[in-house]
């Protein structure tokens, strides 16, 4: 059939930048441009698409509007460049094979969830792609984790290996067709098959792998699955004797599981969810969404051991789907790994290092190109809030303002590491890798930056890297031997990560809250008010330092950062006798880390606001030790009375610079309502209202000097929901404050501001 115009022939050069590839974006151009009568042709091109078209004036305008009303629903148009080119006359509108330019972009969507009409297949016994594990179309299925190079088609994924059926080709072929194009596009014929084995590798052999292992998840036993961006570990979270299990063979003490649920319905029935987090788990992310679990649910205790939270997430797979519908309870579904190494993604990888943890193995003959884990959120202030930023969010490019003068590669920070490429208009940040602590890691995160390089054909110019020397990230960085190396404090790059998300070009207010950070003066600065530009910043306020009896050590330990804080409030004369928690630690260590602080030996000053809800939760709480990252902080942050409106004294020492928030008096009123035997969630809840009235002091008196200027919150304690609410509501009346929504505030989105922190600061100097 030909699309012959009607009249005199004109001609339009189209290009359309954005997420317009693996997601039916040129079918669904060949089907409208064919609607408007128009001929030429449609391509995949390294910077996305590009379009020739010919018809008559009038329907070419048609046409070029139609292109900004809704496309495909997981394309995403940055921007549409129209051109008047000469007119040619062809027979008809066709797709062509993908142009390889030399310049090239990442068009490559994030991998995208089962679409309601896959589904609908899914369970359809007359559908010939019933109960089919790798069922996919325009719509939905692999993506990012298959591909293996751009342009995106087949031959660049690791579908390559499968050749389409006759049926598979016919769709593949049909302009009508649902799965016109879709590169994975395969059926039970002709596509992947999933196979059962033993810890050994030995095959099980049984009619249907997926019944097997749903009756080894029923019978208590733990699954290896292999999913879209690597291996989940399975288990049934109802069952504590199995999840007890699965928590002693990954060495992993208390740290939540995140469980799957079959639909919304199921959800509702193990935790409390509002229309906030009803939409985020059903978003094209399918994140991990954390919630208040509900009491008298199904959920064994274990699953999340003394946290009134759980992380849920629904099948974004048609194989979880399958295992979902059978199994007919939540299921665990944690990431394939031991503690602190990267997901395993590989059949023979998954065997060896997953070996002692799993009884059984669920696996398939897809290869995963790229591994990306499960991507995590929570609502913060009434929007979501990415904690950690992979899959479902990866590759997609943010756009950036001022564009980068010259390709940048970001290295990232040592904890929750991701890294970033900058070009243009666009930065690239990375899936998720995990903390910088052992040669697996290190591994990945090499591996993931020279195939995002790949991908992007981002040769970086400028490379940046955290202050601290010895980070790996930062050894990383200065083995590059690239033509500019830049050093970007941490918490600079923080507040720049924020900024660049929200397109601020500064001078902003930044409050910067975590942990630690390498500071310019060599301490570990954390609880930072700063004004900050993209090429610079002020330091105007801090957090008092306190010391750390054993560097790092402390933080597993957090009783030696409470000791830490009454001996400083005290003068170092306060009796412990009273203080719960120092019945729990042996006499003898609490006289050597006295020692160790009155003598400052191995104890170094820390400005870290996290350390003051690790120090301060661990006294009341009576904890003395952390059984994972940020654990007695979560729980100082839950343990809050939401209708305690006090606080704490504190004050501010405005003759200092930077000034400096003193939280001495905060400490010796917390002994003693302790003493008195105040509760731990009045104790939290006047603790956090104390850092909220104190920080809002500060950054107001920094408006009255720098002038009103926006405030970002940024840094690992905004991953608190009362510390960012209540901060946004004290300071709505004085300045518009701004929250992370898509880029982690914590060190997952660093990267992106030590990006474009170097691009500034490069921009000064001579090329």
């Amino acid at each position: 059939m030909t699309t012959r115009a009607v009249g005199p022939v004109s001609g339009r050069h189209i290009e359309i930048h954005g997420i317009v590839q693996g997601v039916g974006f040129r079918p669904w151009i060949y089907r409208l441009a064919r609607e408007h009568r128009l001929t030429g042709q449609v391509r995949n091109t390294a910077e996305g698409v590009t379009i020739d078209a010919f018809g008559a004036n009038e329907a070419l305008d048609r046409f070029v509007r139609r292109l900004d009303v809704p496309a495909p629903p997981a394309a995403l148009i940055r921007d549409i460049r129209a051109s008047v080119i000469p007119p040619t006359i062809v027979d008809t509108f066709t797709i062509v094979d993908s142009d390889e330019g030399a310049d090239r972009r990442v068009s490559i969507p994030a991998d995208l969830p089962t679409c309601a009409e896959c589904l609908s297949e899914l369970f359809d016994p007359t559908d010939r792609r019933y109960r089919h594990p790798f069922i996919n179309c325009t719509n939905c299925g692999p993506r990012f984790s298959i591909a293996r190079d751009v342009p995106y088609d087949r031959p660049a994924t690791t579908m390559a290996a499968f050749r389409m059926c006759a049926n598979c080709q016919r769709e593949y072929d049909s302009a009508g067709d649902r799965r016109f194009h879709a590169q994975p596009n395969a059926c039970p014929a002709c596509g992947p098959r999933l196979t059962l084995l033993q810890r050994d590798g030995t095959v099980v052999a049984v009619a249907d792998p997926v019944a097997a292992a749903v009756e080894a998840l029923v019978a208590g036993r733990v699954v290896a699955i292999k999913g879209l961006g690597g291996f989940h570990l399975a288990c049934d979270a109802t069952s504590g004797d199995a999840v007890r299990r699965l928590r002693a063979r990954k060495r992993r003490d208390e740290k939540p599981f995140a469980v799957m649920v079959r639909d919304l319905t199921a959800a509702r029935e193990v935790a409390v969810l509002m229309l906030e987090e009803t939409r985020l788990l059903e978003s094209a992310a399918h994140p991990i969404v954390l919630m208040t679990r509900r009491e008298g649910g199904a959920l064994a205790a274990e699953v999340a051991p003394g946290n009134p939270l759980v992380g849920l997430l629904l099948p974004y797979t048609p194989l979880h789907h399958l295992i979902m519908r059978d199994v007919h309870r939540p299921i665990v579904m944690t990431s394939g790994n031991l503690s602190d190494e990267p997901i395993a993604h590989r059949n023979e990888e998954a065997l060896v290092r997953l070996g002692e943890v799993a009884d059984l193995f669920l696996v398939h003959d897809r290869d995963i190109e790229t591994p990306c884990d499960d991507s995590v959120a929570r609502i913060i202030g009434g929007h979501p809030t990415v904690l950690r930023r992979s899959r479902g969010y990866v590759p997609h490019a943010r756009a950036v303002r001022p564009a980068f003068d010259r390709p940048v590669l970001a290295c990232g920070a040592l904890l929750k590491n991701t890294f970033c490429l900058g070009r243009g208009e666009s930065a690239y940040l990375g899936p998720h890798i995990g903390d910088l602590e052992n040669l697996e890691t290190y591994q990945s995160f090499e591996t993931s930056i020279a195939r995002m390089e790949r991908f992007t054909g981002i040769v970086p110019e400028v490379v940046a890297h955290d202050l601290h020397p010895d980070y790996l990230s930062t050894r990383y960085a200065l083995s590059r031997h690239a033509p500019v190396t830049i050093g970007i404090q941490h918490h600079h790059a923080h507040v720049a990560s924020a900024m660049a998300e929200h397109g601020l070009p500064g001078p902003v207010i930044g409050v910067a809250y975590d942990g630690t950070g390498y500071g310019t003066d060599g301490t570990a600065w954390g609880g930072e008010i700063l004004v900050a530009r993209y090429d610079g910043f002020d330091r105007v306020a801090t957090l008092r330092p306190i010391r750390l009896a054993g560097g790092d050590s402390a933080i597993r330990h957090p009783w030696r950062i409470a000791l830490s804080l009454l001996d400083d409030a005290f003068d170092g004369d306060v009796s412990l006798d009273a203080i719960g928690l120092f019945s729990r630690v042996e006499s003898r260590h609490v006289s050597i880390i006295r020692q160790m602080l009155a003598t400052a030996v191995r104890s170094p000053l820390a400005h870290g606001c996290g350390r003051y809800f690790d120090g301060i939760g661990s006294l009341v709480l009576m904890k003395p030790d952390s059984r994972f990252e940020g654990q007695i902080a979560l729980e100082w942050n839950i343990a809050a009375d939401p209708a305690e409106t006090s606080r704490y004294a504190y004050t501010v020492d405005w003759r200092r610079s930077p000034w400096t928030i003193d939280l001495r008096p905060m400490v010796r009123a917390v002994v003693d309502d302790v003493l008195a035997g105040a509760s731990a969630s009045r104790i939290s809840a006047r603790f956090h209202n104390t850092i909220v009235a104190a920080t809002a002091d500060v950054v107001v008196a920094a408006a009255e000097v720098h002038g009103v200027l926006p405030v970002v919150l940024t840094g690992g304690c905004f991953q608190n929901p009362r510390l960012t609410e209540r901060l946004t509501s004290s300071l709505s009346g004085h300045a518009t404050v701004f929250e992370h929504d898509e880029v982690p505030p914590g060190d997952g989105g660093i990267a992106l501001g030590q990006a474009v922190v170097a691009a500034a600061i490069a921009r000064r100097r001579p090329s």
